[in-house]
C-alpha cells in the first residue's frame, strides 16, 4: 500500500477486506457507483487502470469500501498512460504557459531550481480561500499531495500572481516544507518561490505539502472577484473553497474551468452558498488547463 505498484496493493486491500468482487460491486452500487466485476478484475491484475474522471470518482468510493486511507490507492496511479495505436512525442508545456505575463513570469523562474517539477505527479491540490469582508482576497491555504515520478525531486516551484494589490502575499503555516529562493517583480505584483521538501523524493514516494498566503490588512486584492488555479499537468483531484465573510455575500458564484488552448471558459456551474457563506467545486482528472471560481456582488 505504500510502494504500489498500483495493482499489487488494490489486490493487497481486497484480499485484507474479505470481500469478493460481486460484493465490492453491490456495496459501490448502494453508494451510487455502477461498475462491472469485470472492471475491477482487471484493475487488480494490471490489464487496466482507472484513468476518467468517473473511474477515479468510483476509486474514491473503492477506497472507503475497502476500508483504505483516502487516496491511498490513488496516489500509486502516476501519471495517465498515453492512448492510441501510435505514442507520439509531444512538447511539454511549459511552466509559464498559462499565464498572461508570460515573460515577467518566465524571469522570475529562470532565477529558481525549476527542474524537478516534471519529476512531480499531481495526485491532490486544495485551495482554501478567505474572502474579507471588503471583498478582498485576505488569505489563500494550500495543501498538495505529489508523487515523485523518478528519484531526485526535491522541491515545488511556487508562482503567485495578482494585479489588484500593491503588495505581494507572505508565505507562512509550511508544513513538510521550507521556503528557498524567493523571486518578486514588485512591478507587477508577481512571485516565484522555491518550497523546499525535507530531502530528496524516491520514486514512488509521496509527500503531502501544506503552506498558506496571506496578505497585510488593508491590502487584500479584489482579484476581479476571481480565483483560478493553472495547471499544466494533469492533476487527479482538484478541490476549490471559497469562504465568504458572512457581512458581505456574493448574489452569485459560478465555477468554471478553460482548457489549454482555449481562450474563453468552456465549462459552468452555478454552486450555491451553504450555511457558512462558503462554497467549493471539485475537479477530477483535470489538466492541463484552468480550474477556478468567480463571484458576483449584489448590485455591483
Amino acid at each position: 500500500m505504500t510502494t504500489g505498484p498500483f495493482p499489487e496493493a488494490l489486490r493487497a486491500a481486497i484480499k485484507a477486506s474479505r470481500l469478493s468482487l460481486d460484493r465490492i460491486q453491490h456495496r459501490l452500487a448502494l453508494r451510487g457507483v455502477t461498475i462491472s466485476v469485470a472492471t475491477l478484475s482487471y484493475w487488480q491484475s494490471g490489464r487496466r487502470r482507472p484513468e476518467r474522471p468517473e473511474s477515479l470518482e468510483a476509486l474514491r468510493h473503492l477506497e472507503s469500501v475497502l476500508g483504505v486511507p483516502q487516496s491511498g490507492l490513488s496516489a500509486l496511479l502516476g501519471p495517465p498512460r498515453p492512448r492510441g495505436r501510435r505514442c507520439r512525442p509531444t512538447t511539454m508545456m511549459p511552466i509559464d504557459a498559462l499565464w498572461a505575463r508570460r515573460e515577467r513570469v518566465a524571469n522570475l523562474l529562470s532565477k529558481v531550481d525549476t527542474s524537478s517539477d516534471l519529476k512531480l505527479g499531481r495526485i491532490s491540490q486544495h485551495d482554501r480561500i478567505e474572502i474579507s469582508a471588503d471583498g478582498g482576497q485576505k488569505s489563500v491555504w494550500v495543501r498538495q499531495i505529489l508523487r515523485a515520478e523518478q528519484d531526485g525531486p526535491d522541491r515545488w516551484a511556487l508562482v503567485f500572481e495578482t494585479e489588484e494589490s500593491d503588495v505581494l502575499p507572505e508565505i507562512t503555516n509550511v508544513r513538510n516544507c521550507h521556503l528557498g529562493r524567493i523571486a518578486r517583480d514588485h512591478e507587477a505584483n508577481i512571485m516565484v518561490a522555491e518550497m523546499m521538501f525535507e530531502r530528496p523524493l524516491t520514486r514512488g514516494e509521496t509527500l503531502i505539502m501544506e503552506y498558506q498566503l496571506v496578505f497585510p490588512e488593508g491590502h487584500a486584492p479584489k482579484g476581479n472577484n476571481t480565483f483560478a488555479r493553472k495547471f499544466r499537468l494533469p492533476v487527479r483531484e482538484y478541490v476549490i473553497e471559497v469562504r465568504f465573510d458572512e457581512t458581505n455575500l456574493p448574489s452569485r458564484v459560478q465555477q468554471y474551468s478553460v482548457p489549454a488552448g482555449d481562450e474563453t471558459p468552456s465549462r459552468r456551474r452555478n454552486l450555491t452558498l451553504d450555511s457558512g457563506g462558503g462554497v467549493h467545486a471539485v475537479a477530477l482528472g483535470f489538466g492541463p488547463g484552468v480550474f477556478g471560481i468567480r463571484w458576483e456582488w449584489p448590485n455591483r
